[in-house]
């Protein structure tokens, strides 16, 4: 394994001696510039498809999840490389909690969010299968192993790189289908392109101004603010995780699963506000599915993720196994119960938001007081 000092994009020194209040407004920033940076990367990368001739069925489906999860994944990998997998198979399994329970909870409270059915009986099955299996590799693990350690004194039941590929084939496989699925969509495909930012466009007019150089510079510029921001997030949430006895994981289930679904969030409010309510429920689903097998399997190819918390001083070393996971399932059979419910009248009802707002208030409101 690559020692974590080697991996890490800003000197750990940075981090380690500023105020604790610094620190998190450190981490604001931060989260602030990976969602732009994650713009800047959506926006160059959808100019440059089109120059290229790409259809926008294929850009709808790829680059704009891929765009949105972004920071999750590079939080999540960057943590697995600085030796904090907690911090990353947390976020990964806290952004689907606060994408299902806080966004589109929130959507489903606002209006009368569409059931597209083509989606929902595709799209939708994945969604809950890609969960699941997360959910019985990690419990397998647990059940085989327990709470044993290795020769290395870290956990024996964690994610290694044979989960990662497999996540990461799957990964591929997903978005190939999907450009399927959406060819053969009734619609005719998407046509409408939400930014990270939340701008709602029906059309890619707005990087056609832009030169292919530049759209290739703003795509650079904005991995670039993705990795170094991302990294900042996760050294100064780390240290102060370490100031407060805070375990990583509940850190990165919370406030790091949070803000790193802002993205999410602004698309979602934006594209209600702008009569597209179709879009929050479309990126929902693909970010969950991608909170699995892009973040998660990305972050364990980086290095091996446990699910249980060995770190001194944790009180509750299974909180993984017994609250973020069992939380993650539950409130996504409640959507999938949800589907169900809405066949007939191809909408949800805007009462269904209101117990997976409940649902994930519970979980912070547990977090904390499990610390």
């Amino acid at each position: 394994m690559i020692p974590p000092m080697l991996l890490a994009l800003l000197p750990h020194d940075w981090f380690t001696s500023p105020h604790t209040a610094v620190l998190l407004l450190i981490a604001v920033v931060g989260m602030g510039v990976v969602i732009k940076g994650a713009d800047w990367l959506v926006e160059g990368a959808v100019g440059i498809a089109k120059r290229l001739g790409m259809p926008e069925v294929v850009i709808g489906a790829t680059i704009v999840s891929l765009g949105t999860t972004s920071p999750e994944m590079a939080v999540s990998v960057l943590a697995a490389w600085d030796g904090n997998a907690g911090l990353a198979l947390g976020n990964g399994v806290g952004s689907i909690i606060a994408d299902t329970g806080l966004i589109l909870g929130l959507g489903m409270v606002l209006t009368r969010l569409p059931a597209d059915r083509f989606v929902l009986s595709r799209q939708g099955w994945v969604q809950l299968g890609s969960a699941v299996m997360l959910a019985a590799i990690c419990y397998g693990l647990y059940a085989i192993h327990g709470q044993s350690l290795n020769a290395d004194g870290q956990p024996a039941a964690r994610l290694g790189t044979a989960v990662g590929v497999l996540f990461v084939l799957l990964l591929v496989g997903y978005m190939a289908i999907s450009v399927r699925w959406a060819r053969q969509h009734p619609s005719g495909g998407l046509n409408v392109m939400v930014e990270p930012t939340g701008e709602v466009h029906t059309d890619h007019k707005a990087a056609e101004h832009k030169s292919t150089l530049g759209l290739i510079v703003m795509g650079l510029a904005g991995l670039v603010l993705v990795l170094v921001a991302g990294d900042g997030l996760v050294q100064s949430v780390t240290v102060v995780a370490e100031r407060l006895s805070v375990p990583d994981v509940v850190i990165a289930s919370t406030l790091v699963a949070l803000g790193t679904s802002l993205p999410e969030l602004v698309v979602g409010m934006t594209a209600i506000r702008k009569g597209h309510p179709e879009m929050l429920v479309g990126n929902v689903i693909g970010a969950d599915i991608l909170n699995v097998l892009f973040v998660i399997g990305f972050a364990a190819l980086a290095a091996p993720l446990p699910v249980i918390d060995t770190a001194p001083g944790v009180r509750q070393p299974l909180m993984f196994l017994q609250l973020q996971l069992p939380m993650m399932l539950v409130m996504l059979v409640l959507v999938r119960i949800y589907i169900f419910k809405s066949a007939a009248t191809q909408q949800f009802s805007r009462w269904m938001g209101v117990p997976l707002l409940g649902l994930y208030v519970v979980f912070v409101a547990l977090n904390a007081m499990l610390v």
